[in-house]
């Protein structure tokens, strides 16, 4: 069964960069890696030929597993989001209950997560914890060490 994910127009362009950079540059160098090692003769005890042979396998499985997500890859219109409501693509200001702290998040696709530049995931708990909520809401997320309590202050798109 095909996994439909949902993504940026940044997330998707990193996608086909990716794609693109593993067909048009990675692919021909493990062709030529296993024409050098084809050359240095007896094919039969030839690590570097086995070891050629089996990088080009692992690169053709990357790029067939990027294949099919950019086949079952959606873009996601942001004029069509509702903005009362924490969805994909929100960034949502929160106050911590337990300590005051504030924060912010951007939910994004999991592919575009990184906790560094303030996206998370929308499976993540957090994010599925705070996807639907609105603005003056508590967001209850049980997390492995119990339950977290956020405020939702601010719901904004970018």
């Amino acid at each position: 069964m095909s996994n439909i994910s949902y993504y940026t127009e940044e997330g998707l362009k990193k996608l086909k960069d990716e794609l693109s950079h593993l067909k048009d540059v990675e692919r021909p160098k493990a062709s030529q890696a296993i024409a050098d090692a084809r050359d240095k003769g007896d094919l039969s005890e030839n690590a570097e030929y086995d070891a050629a042979k089996e990088a080009q396998g692992l690169l053709e499985m990357k790029i067939s597993k990027l294949e099919e997500t950019m086949a079952n890859a959606r873009l996601i219109d942001e004029s069509q989001l509702d903005t009362s409501k924490v969805l994909v693509l929100s960034t949502v200001k929160l106050k911590n209950q337990n300590n005051g702290m504030e924060m912010s998040y951007t939910l994004v696709a999991e592919s575009e997560a990184d906790l560094a530049s303030g996206k998370i995931s929308v499976n993540s708990p957090i994010g599925k914890g705070l996807l639907g909520k609105e603005v003056g809401e508590v967001a209850e997320i049980q997390v492995p060490n119990g339950v977290l309590k956020f405020d939702i202050l601010e719901i904004t798109r970018d």
